[in-house]
């Protein structure tokens, strides 16, 4: 069952970033020891009573940026367009919004233009997403009755908090598992059909590549509907296989997200990733391999799932005998944490190199599925070992007795040793580049887990 998405909006300054690290707690605390992961994080758990849930910081609204250089009052009719967009967005996607203000500056119009969009039905009629108005830096009894006065913007009651201190935090926690209620199950999927998600920052080319897979297969078989708000996914037969293309939300919807918002196209790429085998994620060659896509590249890996790098609008490229091995080196370079993946150059437009898109994908796929037989396994490990025998720590050896590959899909490799304390992260890369080098897993994370034998 996936876990609900909860959006934080608001503008800049009321302490969005605040809470999305509080909401996170000791779990961004924990080191993430995979090489050249280092990234912000838009997306992270959170748990409260025992329920998981996603939390997205909307965050990166610059205001000088906006305004071309020049800082923008909290009025700003060019700032109150931005925020709309995100407003709109948190609204249609995702499953609960928590609606950050200021608690020191009291309601102002730009708090009441988001409150009226985010109290809107969607283009569809669909109703909007539960919204908690939240009153943050309420840091003694007199600022939480002055919140009070935010009852002006129609939302509901305001909860009182201070994200910096925690204070106030628990109960409106407490009112978040209520408005998110029970989880339905998601509906159990064929597991013959690979589900593959069109991923990327807003304008890189997603439709173009999608209406272009459509028509040049013309073998659509359905429509059906997703999870994510107001999407669709399509089923299509590729020579013989069902495949299900997994439309990033919004992807054929009228509109486009306006300038200053691109990060917050990660939840319509989280929604999208989460029902994936596969994900495309489309990089716009004309920009190269930018911020936000290493956001949604850090997504998919986090997910575990499989990815292929599409670079898009290639046609658009000045070209030399070495344009393609730079370019490519820089993507890899940029993407470094994805050194096993695909990439592959594509114009959706012309239809250059599209019909190669669906058979990588398919080969990635066939790779997320294989399985080692855990005797040449261990063979493999034992030649590994020789070759590099593990390092020592504090005058003690890590020692492996044997290991196997529990499961695929994600393929998942369990080591039995005498310490899995001893096992420094860069052993452990070592450990996946040996499995890689002779089994491939050709753009599919890997993971690598370490047991203490029984008795050892």
């Amino acid at each position: 069952m996936a876990s609900p998405v909860v959006a934080l909006v608001g503008r800049p300054n009321v302490g969005k970033s605040t809470l999305f690290n509080r909401l996170a707690g000791e779990r961004l605390a924990v080191v993430d020891e995979k090489p050249g992961t280092t990234r912000d994080r838009l997306v992270a758990d959170s748990e409260w009573q025992g329920v998981t849930f996603n939390i997205v910081d909307t965050g990166g609204i610059d205001p000088t940026a906006l305004a071309g250089g020049e800082p923008l009052s909290v009025d700003s009719a060019d700032y109150i367009q931005a925020i709309r967009a995100q407003a709109e967005l948190a609204a249609r996607e995702a499953d609960a919004v928590l609606f950050i203000v200021d608690g020191l500056a009291g309601p102002t119009p730009a708090d009441l233009e988001v409150a009226h969009i985010l109290r809107r039905r969607g283009p569809t009629g669909a109703a909007p997403a539960p919204v908690l108005l939240v009153v943050n830096k309420c840091d003694n009894a007199q600022r939480r009755a002055e919140a009070a006065a935010f009852y002006e913007l129609g939302i509901g009651e305001p909860l009182a908090i201070s994200a910096l201190h925690g204070t106030g935090t628990g109960d409106m926690l407490d009112r978040l598992l209520g408005v998110l209620g029970p989880r339905p199950p998601l509906p159990i999927e064929d597991d013959e059909r690979v589900h593959i998600a069109i991923v990327g920052k807003p304008n890189a080319g997603k439709s173009s590549l999608l209406n272009r897979l459509l028509g040049q297969e013309r073998v659509i078989v359905s429509d059906i509907p997703g999870t994510t708000r107001d999407a669709v996914d399509t089923t299509l037969v590729y020579h013989g296989q069902e495949i299900v293309l997994i439309d990033t939300a919004g992807i054929r919807r009228r509109g486009k997200v306006e300038p200053g918002v691109e990060k917050y196209s990660v939840l319509r790429a989280l929604r999208a990733i989460e029902r994936a085998d596969v994900a495309l994620l489309m990089v716009d060659a004309t920009d190269g391999v930018t911020a936000q896509d290493t956001h949604i590249a850090g997504l998919i890996i986090d997910q575990y799932r499989s990815v292929v790098v599409l670079v898009n609008k290639w046609d658009l490229v000045p070209k030399d005998t070495h344009t393609m091995d730079d370019y490519a080196a820089n993507v890899q370079q940029r993407l470094r944490f994805l050194p096993h993946v695909p990439v592959l150059f594509i114009s959706a437009l012309t239809g250059q190199r599209v019909d190669r898109v669906l058979p990588l994908a398919l080969q990635v796929q066939e790779e997320r599925l294989r399985r080692i037989p855990t005797g040449e396994f261990n063979r493999m490990l034992d030649e590994a070992l020789a070759a590099h025998p593990p390092p020592t720590h504090s005058g003690k050896q890590l020692r492996f007795y044997y290991g196997s590959q529990v499961r695929t899909d994600p393929p998942t490799f369990l080591f039995h040793v005498n310490d899995p304390r001893l096992v420094h992260f860069s052993y452990k890369r070592f450990l996946e580049n040996q499995i890689r080098k002779r089994y491939g897993f050709l753009g599919t994370p890997l993971r690598l887990s370490f047991r203490r034998r029984s008795g050892s």
